[in-house]
């Protein structure tokens, strides 16, 4: 079994950065999803497409695949990009349009 431990980025829904510190364990998945004849939902056989762990650290996440003995790889979060901005700039004569 094959683990990914990742940070999640906030939801568009998002205007702070709550819950973005921590680290996630999703594990892949082994079969492949299908409609339902019946109904349409997509669905598959592996349950362990429903499970998503929530973990401190990446050490902690990493200690826990460790321990379980899986496979695992992390991905790392992309570095957030602070451009200072001021409300007067808005109105600098001088002010490049785009």
């Amino acid at each position: 079994m094959r683990a990914c431990i990742f940070s999640p980025a906030r939801t568009a829904m998002q205007q702070g950065r709550g819950r973005t510190g921590m680290w996630v364990v999703e594990f892949e998945q082994l079969s492949a999803r299908r409609p339902d004849p019946l109904m349409g939902w997509t669905g598959s056989s592996d349950t362990r497409q429903q499970v998503r762990l929530e973990f401190a650290t990446c050490e902690a996440a990493v200690a826990y695949c460790k321990k379980r003995g899986l496979e695992y790889s992390v991905r790392t979060p992309h570095e957030r990009r602070v451009r200072p901005k001021s409300y007067s700039d808005n109105f600098r004569w001088n002010r490049v349009a785009g």
